[in-house]
């Protein structure tokens, strides 16, 4: 039985899936609950006054900073995944992860500005590289490579995501944005806090899906190995911190720094994977029809992402926020896209069960996402028309929303499940780290598009962004069946 992949068993205890799916499908909802409950007041702590209690820094700079704190989250998972493969095990990293989230929440929030920003945004970097690619490892290793439950699972797993997500913002953002900025990020460090009690009472269950790393570092290679990481790791920090402090690096160049590797660090990966005595032929040929779903996604996320940067920064200023005589802050708009995933996705989960064999081929699943998410940006360039000082109605988020969700459904949970299936056995946990680095790098490019956004040129902004999309979704779609040949038999 393999470390990282254990025989799917016959139990049915949690939604007709394995019991281990409950115990992570409650760690992911409070380690959701922590990430966008911070995420939701995040922008507006760093831009708004300082009279409202907040940090008063430049907007653009503020929705250019979150971008690329999302950027840098997702990138740290190549390093989760490694060391999950390595040294620690998927289950022991989803632990350790969860302790520097929680501690990474704290600093946020304690009153102490800048400082406490900067020292828990690293933290949480940290954490969530050792939690989420390796989470989502454990749960594919709860299921046999062909069982007809694995995309249902995944669905159902990523529902506790979007639970988390849509407590988060009416918690934290209510919290935050109504008596004390601090006071939210602290709710945030509560959650985190309640999904590693809930991960360690229920991790008998999980059995040895992804219990200890498939290749682990020889015991007599293991302290030369981490050392040498660990000052390249040090050493580079420092060369920055010093670049900083003597003012040839400002902080918009750590920005684009960053941008740079969150683009040229998957390139590097793919390189490494298809070119490794360890990957077979058959592999070899997954990982390279695995390249355009990559680009897809990271086209996806660039959209996505916005929802805490653009999309946040335009209900502030554009969205009338009052629906039947109830005024309710920004940040809970961002409970809309939970809300749709939480009442659509059992219906997706449903209709691939159904589907069965005959269900859409992955890359054609990927394509359609681009096409939603590219006409959801195309509503919100039909919402920005006319006067930027006439507020619009919130009910045009909730359509944009559901449009997008509609493609996250058909490209987030779907990827999650053929990541696991497409990986080369000896970069299990690295693979699932790679499928975040499509994240990473469309948040990374996020972070430098988000500058260009401003109330006036809302139009031309969500427009050619949402075009841009849309060309890409029809190019994969017609590309379909020669990708589905690569993938060497895999749905």
């Amino acid at each position: 039985m393999s470390a990282t992949s254990a025989v799917s068993t016959p139990q049915r205890g949690f939604f007709g899936h394995p019991r281990g799916l409950s115990t992570l499908f409650f760690t992911e909802l409070w380690e959701r609950f922590s990430y966008y409950g911070m995420k939701a007041i995040l922008a507006y702590y760093l831009y708004r006054s300082v009279d409202e209690g907040a940090l008063g820094l430049d907007k653009s700079f503020a929705l250019s900073l979150v971008a690329i704190y999302g950027a840098s989250v997702y990138m740290s998972g190549v390093a989760g995944g490694w060391l999950a493969d390595r040294v620690l095990g998927g289950q022991r990293a989803v632990f350790h992860g969860g302790v520097l989230i929680m501690l990474g929440h704290v600093a946020l929030a304690l009153p102490i500005g800048v400082t406490g920003v900067y020292t828990g945004l690293v933290l949480i970097v940290l954490g969530t590289g050792l939690l989420k690619p390796n989470i989502s490892t454990v749960v594919g290793g709860l299921y046999d490579r062909q069982d007809p439950r694995r995309d249902s699972g995944f669905t159902i797993f990523y529902m506790g995501i979007n639970l988390g997500g849509f407590l988060a913002p009416l918690v934290c953002g209510f919290l935050g944005e109504t008596y004390d900025w601090h006071l939210g990020f602290g709710a945030a460090a509560v959650g985190m806090a309640l999904g590693l009690v809930v991960y360690r009472l229920g991790r008998r269950g999980l059995g040895d899906s992804a219990a200890v790393p498939p290749f682990p570092l020889p015991a007599a290679e293991r302290g030369r190995v981490l050392g040498r990481i660990l000052a390249a790791v040090v050493g580079s920090v420092a060369v920055v911190a010093l670049l900083v402090v003597l003012g040839v690096l400002g902080a918009e160049g750590v920005i684009n720094l960053i941008s740079l590797l969150s683009v040229l660090l998957p390139i590097g990966y793919f390189t490494v994977m298809i070119r490794s005595p360890r990957t077979t032929k058959v592999e070899r040929s997954r990982v390279i029809a695995y390249i355009p779903l990559f680009v897809a996604a990271a086209m996806f996320w660039l959209l996505f992402e916005q929802s805490a940067t653009v999309i946040a920064a335009f209900a502030d200023t554009r969205v009338d926020t009052a629906f039947l005589g109830l005024s309710f802050p920004p940040s809970f708009i961002q409970s809309i896209n939970p809300v749709m995933i939480i009442a659509v996705a059992p219906l997706f989960a449903l209709l691939w069960v159904k589907l069965g064999r005959r269900q859409p081929a992955t890359p054609r699943k990927f394509g359609y996402a681009l096409l939603l998410v590219g006409l959801s940006f195309l509503l919100m360039m039909v919402a920005s028309q006319g006067d930027p000082s006439v507020r619009v109605s919130f009910l045009w988020l909730v359509l944009m929303y559901l449009v997008m969700t509609c493609g996250e459904l058909l490209l987030s949970p779907v990827g999650l499940s053929v990541t696991t299936k497409l990986a080369p056995r000896a970069f299990a946990s690295q693979t699932m780290g790679l499928w975040f680095l499509a994240t990473a790098a469309g948040s990374g490019v996020g972070a430098i598009v988000v500058r260009f956004y401003s109330d006036e040129n809302a139009v031309a902004y969500f427009g050619v962004l949402g075009a841009v999309a849309i060309g890409l979704g029809v190019a994969l779609v017609a590309a379909t069946k020669s990708i589905h040949r690569l993938m060497q038999g895999v749905d």
